[in-house]
């Protein structure tokens, strides 16, 4: 997608999505101690690191407790109201912001951490081609359903195909994606 496109979209996504973030953000603050936004750096486009937003949906500091960054389903550390916010993808709404700061498109491989990343061979290292996405081929064809190696073999497939064509499918095909599982395993899907 162009930049301006990605502008009009996540400006007009954040001002649309304005009261649903306010009241989200109040039902984390009131539901748990701790910020409101969870900040965790990610790795973009060319392998650079950038600071992902979202909501808070966990206990603070649970990249240090049980899996670490893995988050399974019925994880003990996700709040009740993380429980919500995770299963509707409201949490992954600031990333609005992520687009409009250049970091992030609107559509692309999702992005991942670096641990993830220092794993990949050269034909993986292809998902790092194009900006991360907040949707993108890998959700629309089975999300974190699929495991690991297939999404990014799926990201591979968008970097090397992705078209004007290709993305309106992505847009087309991100509402049912959504409420699709989000879960694969103890370590996401990954080895």
């Amino acid at each position: 997608m162009s930049r301006s496109l990605d502008v009009l979209l996540a400006g007009t996504g954040l001002v649309l999505t304005c009261p649903l973030l306010g009241l989200a953000a109040l039902g984390v603050k009131l539901g748990d101690r701790g910020p409101v936004f969870y900040r965790q750096t990610r790795v973009g486009l060319d392998g650079e690191d950038f600071e992902l937003l979202k909501l808070r949906t966990m206990v603070v500091g649970a990249e240090k407790l049980g899996a670490g960054f893995a988050v399974d389903k019925g994880d003990p550390r996700i709040t009740r109201v993380g429980r919500f916010l995770r299963r509707a993808s409201i949490d992954e709404l600031p990333q609005l912001w992520n687009v409009l700061r250049g970091d992030m498109s609107v559509i692309g491989p999702r992005p991942t951490l670096r641990y993830q990343v220092e794993q990949y061979d050269a034909h993986q290292r292809r998902r790092l081609d194009v900006k991360p996405g907040l949707t993108g081929w890998a959700q629309v064809n089975g999300r974190a359903a699929l495991p690991w190696p297939e999404r990014i073999e799926l990201d591979v497939w968008y970097v090397e195909h992705r078209s004007r064509r290709v993305d309106a499918q992505i847009l087309l095909r991100t509402p049912l994606a959504l409420f699709r599982g989000t879960y694969r395993g103890a370590k996401g899907g990954w080895r």
